[in-house]
């Protein structure tokens, strides 16, 4: 990616330094946070600003006009090793938080001019953020353990118990995530609600109890007709302006509003609804090492079965048709980059 463009082309093999090993990449999720880079390159650079300015660490922040090579939900094989490295080896299979570290700082990898991301055949990582898949497991599922680990984060994040009822505004794969997250914690009442029939079938599938149509009933109308009696979480995990008003004016008093959606534009809503309601709100981003790890192990274990996101694959060559299929909604969940 340049400029907001997509394009195919070759660079030189990269070499591993201190701490660091090069892996070839087995499969790669392509994730709605690249569409939206991609659509607007310029806001997402000016918020990689403003998350490397309160980082501990000096953090590259992406530059729009450089080569970008995107892809952070991938699951690799080692190929080499550099130095002060040993606990890999060659063949193994690994997957690791989006992250490089060295001697300059922290590199988001998928958003950094300097290491390449997993829409590539070989990429750098840091071996001590590298994280062995078990054997048997499909590393196309494993790729998945970065979108997975997002859901659980936001629910660990969120104030729920078995006690509480969810409503998860959008079915896309992070609201899926979110839905597979709530089914393990518990969550007997967890509504879905996303316009595509295609992804109300997916929430079913990962655990939703209902699925709604917001086009037909708004997502707590169908909360108050189903259950409505329990203190109730929503989680936004859409990410277009709007939807936190949206879940502001629709919530009842004392609810919680988890905001998970990656909005990119400036969105506004109304605080005295939020006031009136005493709304508290939870804004989420991530997950750390702890919940990165136990999402791979839940998936491994069957816990989580991933299967059914998995829609499609393509090679390097098919990037940028895959991101245009992913913007309609019935025809993909998660596309894979397989090189």
């Amino acid at each position: 990616m340049s400029n907001g463009r997509l394009s195919l082309d070759e660079l030189v093999d990269p070499t591993p330094g201190p701490g660091q090993l090069i892996a070839e990449v087995l499969a790669c999720g392509i994730c709605g946070s690249d569409i939206h880079t991609l659509d607007n390159t310029d806001e997402f650079a000016s918020m990689s600003a403003a998350a490397a300015a309160i980082t501990d660490f000096p953090t590259e922040v992406l530059d729009p006009a450089a080569d970008v090579v995107m892809g952070h939900e991938f699951c690799a094989r080692v190929t080499e090793l550099g130095d002060d490295t040993g606990a890999c080896a060659p063949g193994d299979v690994v997957v690791s938080m989006p992250i490089v570290l060295d001697a300059t700082g922290v590199h988001p990898v998928g958003y950094s001019s300097v290491y390449p991301g997993g829409y590539s055949e070989r990429i750098v990582l840091s071996e001590g953020l590298c994280v062995k898949v078990p054997n048997g497991l499909d590393p196309r599922h494993a790729a998945l353990t970065e979108p997975m680990a997002v859901g659980l984060h936001a629910v660990e994040m969120s104030r729920i118990t078995p006690r509480h009822d969810a409503v998860v505004l959008g079915a896309g794969p992070v609201g899926l995530a979110i839905v597979a997250a709530l089914r393990l914690a518990g969550t007997e009442t967890i509504i879905a609600a996303d316009p595509s029939p295609r992804r109300r079938g997916l929430a079913t599938v990962m655990g939703a109890s209902h699925v709604v149509d917001p086009g037909e009933e708004p997502a707590l109308d169908a909360w108050r007709r189903v259950a409505g009696r329990h203190d109730l979480v929503v989680f936004e995990a859409v990410g277009i302006p709007g939807m936190i008003d949206t879940a502001t004016n629709a919530a009842p008093r004392g609810s919680q509003v988890v905001v998970a959606g990656v909005c990119m534009q400036q969105d506004s809503f109304h605080p005295m609804a939020a006031v009136l309601r005493e709304l508290d709100y939870q804004f989420v981003f991530g997950y750390d090492p702890g919940q990165f790890g136990r999402t791979l192990r839940r998936i491994s274990e069957g816990e989580i079965d991933v299967g059914p996101m998995i829609t499609g694959s393509v090679p390097l060559s098919g990037v940028a048709d895959a991101f245009e299929d992913l913007r309609d909604p019935e025809r993909h969940a998660k596309v894979l980059v397989v090189p």
